[in-house]
């Protein structure tokens, strides 16, 4: 039976994840040289247009969809065919307010490998590979960890809003698409952002737009919604606060660059967590995230040099997986009775449930990538010539050109 509080939630829910895509953009786009920015926005965009139609075509039915052997949805729900107002079994929902919520996770998450490949990436080959991405990494994740068919799911794998299914699996893709397509011409260094002040207003708005990814995450209105809601926001503060901490002692000053990537690594780290912690452990989650984070941006990077541009292998990839483990520890009932209690709570073998899930996320995202990388390198090409490069995308690509003067 619909209840139309828990339906009004989850329609607020989903319009607050879905901002989130655009305002990665600005976060994205504030970070790049500015002749770049408009590719960055392109990109953006293009993946909420194209994804949310290919979601509606088959990717929710891949994801959702009957099972078929635990690998995989079937194509029942293709199309949204059988995909009406009545709720799932077990939810308060129309299922098409299930399937919009979901859609919105399947679109952020290609778009946040896009910080991996900014500046050199061919748009053609970006759209083909983040199509094939989605489909056949993103979709069969998403069905075994979310699925209560998936085999992930009925090991007992605890995913609350995505650090698995999500962060992880972007955060891997963006290390193989840096190492693969190889470093930016002229940037042995990096490069400073052109806007902060954009980025930051992008980071403001993620901050706001993760509300709805972690709390919508408990699909009605309850306990576990105000829990994930307090958690979201605790870790956040931690993450920024130990951050800056961090670059106060390293570099002598606190940064306001530093401040935003703290911030979003204790979002990442705090996702697969939010609706099964208590607020203490959101913090001791968003501070770990925001350590190793710290670590693999300003030391990790810099020694193996791979050109991660901005940083979604640290601030995704590692932050998702240390919030994935670290829910394995703090995971109780108490919370969310439907969920389990981790090592601190009498339950040593759901920390080794998070480490498989971890395991397998890790594997299948660099294997997949790699495949799927291939394939579109050899038939369209992914990366733009250097001339290309140096004029930037927003001309070479596009033919426009975001500020009247290029540097």
């Amino acid at each position: 039976m619909i209840n139309y509080t828990d339906t009004a939630w989850m329609l607020i829910a989903t319009a607050l994840v879905m901002i989130m895509t655009p305002t990665l953009a600005f976060f994205y786009g504030g970070l790049v040289r500015k002749k770049n920015i408009l590719s960055v926005l392109m990109q953006t965009f293009v993946i909420l247009s194209v994804i949310s139609l290919q979601w509606i075509l088959f990717g929710y039915s891949f994801a959702f969809g009957p099972d078929l052997g635990g690998v995989i949805g079937s194509l029942d729900f293709a199309g949204l065919r059988g995909v009406g107002m009545e709720p799932i079994s077990g939810q308060t929902i129309p299922h098409q307010v299930f399937m919009l919520f979901q859609m919105m996770f399947a679109v952020i998450t290609p778009a946040l490998i896009i910080g991996a490949f900014v500046e050199r990436i061919k748009f053609s080959g970006f759209l083909l590979f983040a199509l094939l991405w989605t489909t056949f990494i993103y979709d069969p994740m998403a069905h075994w960890v979310w699925s209560p068919d998936g085999w992930l799911a009925k090991l007992g794998a605890l995913d609350f809003a995505g650090g698995t299914v999500i962060h992880i699996l972007a955060g891997i893709s963006a290390l193989l698409m840096a190492i693969m397509l190889g470093r930016r011409d002229g940037l042995p260094n990096g490069h400073a952002p052109h806007n902060l002040p954009l980025a930051v207003l992008g980071a403001g708005f993620l901050w706001f737009g993760w509300f709805g990814f972690n709390a919508g995450s408990a699909l009605a209105v309850g306990p576990v919604t105000v829990s994930a809601f307090l958690n979201t926001n605790t870790a956040a503060a931690a993450a920024g606060v130990t951050w800056m901490l961090m670059d106060w002692i390293e570099n002598k000053v606190p940064t306001m660059l530093g401040v935003i990537t703290g911030i979003v690594a204790g979002l990442v780290a705090i996702t697969p967590a939010a609706g099964y912690v208590k607020p203490m452990a959101a913090i001791a989650i968003g501070a770990s995230g925001s350590i190793v984070g710290f670590i693999f941006v300003t030391k990790i990077k810099a020694r193996f040099k791979y050109d991660d541009s901005l940083d979604v292998f640290g601030v995704h990839g590692m932050a998702g997986i240390t919030g994935a483990i670290m829910t394995g520890i703090f995971a109780t009932k108490e919370i969310n009775p439907a969920g389990a209690d981790g090592l601190l709570y009498g339950n040593p073998s759901q920390l080794l449930v998070q480490g498989l899930a971890v395991l397998v996320a890790i594997v299948f995202a660099a294997a997949g990538t790699f495949i799927i990388f291939k394939i579109v390198d050899k038939t369209i090409g992914l990366r733009v010539d250097a001339k290309d490069e140096h004029i930037g995308l927003d001309l070479t690509q596009h033919h426009e050109a975001g500020y009247t003067v290029m540097e």
